[in-house]
This record gives structure tokens, sequence and C-alpha cells, in this order.
């Protein structure tokens, strides 16, 4: 499954920044959580999903769909 980081390298510097402020939490969820560290779960089943196109939560990945 093809995925990318944001082409936008603002929102990248500052997500990595919260990543690391947090420990690899996702630093736009309150709780700390294995469901919340990246890649977060929320994620990863939206990964694993063949028709998903999108940004996780954050805006850090984009997936690409193949079938498109």
């Amino acid at each position: 499954m093809p995925i990318r980081l944001n082409e936008n390298e603002e929102i990248v510097r500052v997500v990595r920044e919260g990543l690391k402020a947090r420990g690899g939490y996702c630093p736009c969820r309150r709780d700390s959580t294995e469901d919340t560290k990246c890649i977060c779960r929320e994620f990863r089943e939206q990964m694993a999903d063949p028709d998903f196109e999108g940004y996780c939560h954050c805006m850090l990945y984009y997936k690409y769909n193949e079938s498109k």
C-alpha cells in the first residue's frame, strides 16, 4: 500500500515535533495509549481498507487508494 508523508513541510515539521515531545504518541490526541502511538490504530485500520484514500488523523501520512 503506498503511503507518503504530507507534502506540506510545515505540517510534517510540527507533527514530528509533537511526536517527539509526546514520546511517539499522536500530538492530536489527548490520551497516550497503544491506540494513539504513531502510526495510530485508526490509521492502521484505514490502511487495511483497500478503498480508503486520505490522511491520517494528524495529517502526517497519506495513503493512496491503489484501486483508483
